[in-house]
């Protein structure tokens, strides 16, 4: 194909009128959206360590507090979109939320899903549409797009989760808004008690769930079981991973974004398939490496790295006698619904 004419070739009246009218020539700019081969992503692979975050997070919370911030929270910003974007990928946004003793969150709801990862600390909890879920390290808890929800803390020491929402998307479609209200009446009904085990869902017979989202919390301590239970089960099964999964429809558990475990055995070294979707990595107990493409990453316990799509990524474990348990998010049911998902050797 015979190079594409440049902006530049064409006369400059020209490019007034058109711009004028509201109007721009393709032929100079369709290399610049529809590259040749693969995409050009702007998501460049990052590491946010821990270790320099939560000593920021506890001095935000001397700074500020809760009733001036509503969210007290430290974006992981993406240096290929800009750190005023506030983007880790293309559709996925960060942040490390910090709550103290006795405070309160007010009860928001808005359009972009999220989810919280419990990071670390005792005694914090959500209410996600009245439902009130303790949050405990490894502790995934869903707030999807709509449902009111709040935090609150009882506990005696600070409480740090990370957040995982699809806000770049919304933001994108000029979808994004939110709604502030007031304290949650609480209801009795606790989605993980109902769903505690599996291959067995409470029977819809006599009353059919109306809930769009039926479990909202996902204990650490069942996924971890889960894991482990696989590994020893499958021992020849190379990745030992499972889906945070809607349990009424087996499909994700939000509608835009993929949530994943994974356990690294000891010594382990993982090689991902080279897919479309961009991935968030999250280190809930152990160490392990990320290597993508030539760089590598170390990454300690409660560190988190962000990996483009289309290049190839590999998990050492560093270890050689301990497991490694890492949290996944990634934008797989987006591109499997926009038809664009793809795996590569």
């Amino acid at each position: 194909m015979n190079e594409l004419g440049r902006l530049e070739d064409l006369p400059a009246d020209y490019v007034a009128a058109l711009t004028a009218q509201n109007l721009v020539p393709l032929w100079p700019n369709l290399r610049g959206v529809m590259p040749a081969g693969k995409p050009a992503p702007n998501t460049r692979a990052t590491h946010w360590p821990y270790a320099a975050i939560r000593p920021l997070l506890i001095q935000a919370g001397e700074l500020t507090p809760i009733e001036k911030a509503e969210r007290r929270v430290l974006v992981l910003a993406n240096p290929g979109h800009g750190l005023n974007k506030m983007q880790a990928s293309a559709a996925m946004y960060l942040g490390m939320q910090l709550l103290l003793p006795g405070e309160w969150a007010p009860a928001h709801r808005h359009t972009p899903n999220a989810v919280r990862m419990v990071v670390e600390g005792e005694g914090a909890w959500s209410t996600v549409d009245g439902e009130k879920c303790k949050m405990l390290r490894g502790d995934l808890i869903l707030t999807p797009t709509g449902l009111w929800h709040e935090h609150g803390h009882d506990g005696k020491d600070p409480v740090i989760w990370l957040d995982v929402l699809d806000l770049p998307l919304v933001y994108y479609m000029e979808a994004s808004y939110h709604v502030n209200g007031g304290r949650q009446p609480m209801k009795a009904d606790h989605g993980e008690l109902s769903y505690a085990r599996g291959g067995l869902l409470p029977s819809p017979v006599f009353q059919p769930s109306s809930k769009a989202y039926p479990m909202l919390r996902y204990p650490w301590a069942d996924a971890r079981a889960a894991l482990e239970s696989l590994a020893k089960n499958q021992p020849e099964q190379q990745a030992v991973q499972v889906t945070y999964a809607n349990p009424q429809t087996g499909a994700h558990a939000e509608n835009i974004l993929g949530f994943y475990a994974l356990m690294l055995r000891p010594g382990q070294k993982l090689t991902l398939p080279t897919r479309s979707p961009a991935m968030v990595f999250h280190v809930i107990e152990g160490a392990a490496k990320v290597q993508v493409e030539e760089q590598n990453f170390l990454l300690a316990e409660a560190d988190t790295c962000c990996a483009p799509g289309y290049t190839s990524v590999t998990l050492p474990n560093v270890s050689a006698s301990q497991a490694a348990f890492l949290f996944i998010a990634d934008e797989t049911p987006l591109h499997q619904k926009l038809g664009v998902y793809e795996t590569r050797d």
